[in-house]
Order: C-alpha cells, then structure tokens, then sequence
C-alpha cells in the first residue's frame, strides 16, 4: 500500500504517538491555520469538546475557521470528545455557532471519540485526497518566488482547484500564462488533470466581470 504524508501543527505533540499505526509519514510543521494539512485544498482543525466551547466563549472560533476557507478548498473541523457540548454556554449559542459553521461556511464537522478516533479519520481522510483523488500536498508559503518559471508556476497554482503539477502541465502545453487565460474550455480540457468541471470553472473565473 503506497504510504500518504500527513503535516501535524508543530503544536499538536500529543497525537503524534497515534499516527504510528497507519501507513502515513508525518512531518510536524508550524502551519498557517490549523492543526493539519492532508492535500493542497484540504487542511483540518481539531478541537475537544472543551476547546470548542472555549473558543466561542474567547471569539477565537471563527477567525480560525475563516482563516481555514481563504485558503484551502475543503477545509474540515474535528469536534474531539464524548461530553456533551452543552456545558457553560447556552445551548442556543452552541447551537448557532454549530449552525453557521455547516451552513454559512460550508464546512463539514466530524465528530470523533477521543484522540485515536481523531488520528484515524485524519489518516483516512489524507488517504482519500493523495490516494483515491490523486491530489498533492504541499505547505502553502507566502513567499512570492524569484525567477520568472517559479513564478509563472506559482501565477497559475494560486488559481482554484489547480495544483503545482497542474499548474507545470498547463504551462508546458500552453507555453505561457497568457495563452491558458485565452485558452477556451475545449483546449482547457486537452491537458492532463483538466477535466470539464476544473475548465468551466477557470473559463467562468478568467470571463466573469469583478464586482
């Protein structure tokens, strides 16, 4: 079975002794927002029952998690523990908070046993996008790069649902930035890893007016 890679917050030092069960390398990096990255559009947070609470309580939640969809695709949340979240807040505020995390930001919650549980959907859930879905992992770095190819490379990843490797065949069919921006749905989808939907959706970025 082909091994998946797996980068832990720096901060996260408990679960580390968890993740020796499963097929993955993991690498403790000081990530940009949240506790774990699993492929380039799909990073994790993971929160007790108590942190959870707390971070409504200290207005840390959604900054957070706000933080988590500008940057990644399909970011996810961990909700770790089997005590009732209903604990010093009120019940409404929990149920709101719940609320306009699935509704208003679109991002599935999962909710886990204890920390084995939370390590096991973690490696499963990295299995699924590098293994199943084929996508990279990389750490996202802010850092513009300096020669003209890395930077052609890094113009184009920055568009949505296209990885660097994406991003190198686009620009080796293409030749040029300026030739995949003109480039029409058909042509789009000629390259390797550009299927209709990931075109339609370029066409749609690339034409559509900024309001």
């Amino acid at each position: 079975m082909d091994r998946v890679l797996i980068f832990v917050d720096s901060r996260e030092k408990e679960i580390m002794e968890y993740f020796k069960q499963y097929d993955c390398d993991v690498q403790k990096k000081m990530l940009l927002c949240a506790d774990f990255l699993v492929s380039d559009r799909t990073c994790i947070e993971r929160k007790t029952v108590k942190d959870f609470v707390q971070s409504i309580t200290d207005k840390r939640l959604f900054k957070q998690l706000f933080s988590m969809k500008e940057n990644f695709e399909r970011p996810l949340l961990i909700i770790e523990g089997t005590e009732s979240v209903y604990g010093t807040l009120q019940p409404n505020a929990i149920r709101g908070a719940l609320s306009s995390i699935a509704i208003d930001l679109g991002m599935p919650i999962i909710w886990t046993r204890d920390i084995a549980d939370t390590a096991g959907f973690v490696y499963w859930i990295a299995r699924r996008e590098q293994l199943l879905e084929k996508r990279e992992i990389v750490l996202r770095n802010k850092k513009v790069p300096k020669s003209t190819k890395a930077k052609q490379e890094y113009f184009i990843s920055s568009l949505p649902d296209i990885s660097k490797v994406r991003a190198r065949a686009l620009l080796k069919h293409f030749k040029s930035p300026e030739s995949i921006v003109n480039a029409t749905e058909d042509e789009l989808t000629k390259v390797k890893g550009i299927g209709k939907k990931t075109a339609k959706e370029l066409r749609k970025i690339i034409e559509t007016q900024y309001k």
